[in-house]
Formats: C-alpha cells, sequence, structure tokens
C-alpha cells in the first residue's frame, strides 16, 4: 500500500521590523589573547540587569575585544566601533581587571536614574604597597583621603574599568586625526604620550606616561564636557566619577591580585 501523501505545512514568519533591542552598551577590552579563568569567570558571572539591551541571545552586550594592539590603539579601534555603531556607552574594562558581580547594576543606575558622562571603578596598583589608582593633580601621587564605598569625584581616572557616554567620544572624535594601525584606519582620542626634543641649550627632554591619564587632561583642556552637551562637568575642578563601591580586582598574569590585603 502506498504512503498516503501528508499536505505540506507552510511556516509564516512575520517580522515586525523591530531588532528588540538598541545599541546601548559596548564593552570594550583591549588584550594581548590569554586571560586569567578568575577574569573570565567574573566576567561571564556579571548579573544583569533587568530589561537591559542585549545584543543578541548569548552575548548579554555587544562585546568588541582588540588583540596584540597598543593600548591607545586597541582603544581607538573600540572607539571607532562606538561611533559606527551608534552605541550609548563604551565600558572599558580591561583584561587584567576583574569586575565585581554587581557591575552592570551599578552602572545602570548611572546610565539611567543618575546619567554622568564618566564613571570608574576603583582598583588598586599592581605593587607593595598598592595605592588606589585615584588622582587629583599631576604629580601629586595617589589621593587616598576617601573610605572604601564613597564616591570620588577626581582629575584623572584609569581605563581599567571605565564607562563614558557616546556624546564624549563623539567631541572627541570629530576633532582628533586619522591615522592607520595595521591597516586599520582610525583617529587618535586615546594617545599614549611619549614625545623627546632638544631645548635651544642642548638639553634632552622626555615625556612619558599612560593613555589614561593624557585622555582625561585632553577632556578638560579640549572643553569636550561643553561640546558634548554636558557644561555644568566642564565647570567642575574634578569632574570624573569613581564610585569605588564598584570595586575591581588587579590581577597579574600569574594570578596574583592586588591590593593583596583586602
Amino acid at each position: 500500500m502506498a504512503n498516503p501523501v501528508r499536505p505540506i505545512r507552510k511556516i509564516v514568519t512575520l517580522d515586525s521590523g523591530d531588532p528588540g533591542y538598541i545599541n546601548r552598551l559596548l564593552m570594550g577590552t583591549a588584550t594581548r589573547g590569554t586571560v586569567r579563568i578568575e577574569w573570565h569567570s567574573a566576567v561571564r558571572g556579571l548579573i544583569i540587569p533587568t530589561n537591559w539591551s542585549m545584543v543578541n541571545m548569548i552575548q548579554p552586550v555587544s562585546s568588541f575585544i582588540p588583540i596584540r594592539f597598543s593600548v591607545a590603539d586597541a582603544q581607538n579601534l573600540i572607539v571607532r566601533e562606538v561611533i559606527e555603531k551608534d552605541f550609548e556607552w563604551l565600558l572599558l574594562l580591561e583584561d587584567d581587571t576583574i569586575p565585581p558581580e554587581d557591575l552592570f547594576i551599578k552602572l545602570n543606575h548611572y546610565m539611567k536614574e543618575e546619567p554622568t558622562p564618566v564613571v570608574s571603578g576603583l582598583y588598586f596598583t599592581k605593587s607593595v604597597p598598592s595605592e588606589p589608582l585615584v588622582y587629583r593633580g599631576r604629580g601629586t601621587g595617589a589621593y587616598t583621603n576617601f573610605k572604601m564605598g564613597d564616591k570620588v569625584w577626581c582629575d584623572g581616572v584609569p581605563t581599567g574599568c571605565l564607562l563614558i557616554h557616546h556624546s564624549i567620544l563623539k567631541a572627541m572624535w570629530d576633532e582628533s586625526p586619522e591615522y592607520m594601525v595595521n591597516g586599520h584606519t582610525t583617529r587618535r582620542v586615546f594617545e599614549t604620550p611619549v614625545r623627546s626634543w632638544v631645548s635651544p641649550e642642548g638639553d634632552v627632554n622626555t615625556i612619558m606616561g599612560t593613555s589614561d591619564l593624557d585622555w582625561c587632561t585632553r577632556v578638560m583642556e579640549g572643553g569636550y564636557f561643553k561640546k558634548a552637551g554636558w557644561p555644568a562637568y566642564q565647570k567642575k575642578k574634578f569632574p570624573f566619577l569613581i564610585d569605588s563601591s564598584i570595586f575591581c580586582r588587579h590581577t597579574t598574569p600569574d594570578g596574583v591580585q592586588f591590593p593583596q590585603e583586602f
């Protein structure tokens, strides 16, 4: 007996055209390509707020991870991604900074309920004794006059766990020169300052620094808070916020964490 012919069931898929999410947050990580399991576990275990903007079903946020670039070059490629994809916020999370599990919960507060253009977590130098990466002034050492859990206003923040609003980066991007890095065109929003010159007297002068403090100085001196629509912050002596309740561990490739006394 011949098998009965089964009717073909027609499946109709309707697409509303609504992507169901917005490009709210890009988490960018500059990495050498190898990370500690503690870092991986911490990032995978971050608590996701309700109604959080999600790029797809697997990743809670869009991730962009340049490998084997210098820190400043990687940061500039990350900024390019923010500009091209029109993300509202950028979270720089470096591969040696282990975030607390409630990182997104606390950052969501600053993104939604208390909009603040630049917010940093707190972490310490990889040294003994270990000092907080919190700065007021240049050449004055670490600022330590605060208690754990305080909100600390300063003029220098690190980029290990740093939330930045799109408008600040866009204003800087528009005024930054283009350059090529390994075949990729981007702009010099972040720069590692390394300059040498000879004075008229014949003295050799050298300036070296890190991209994070250089970026902070440029934001303040370039008037980018005002240009980006945050004029109240342009008037502040210490316009960058460090929320020390967002306490991150700083780790070496061998797994030694700092500060060791916490």
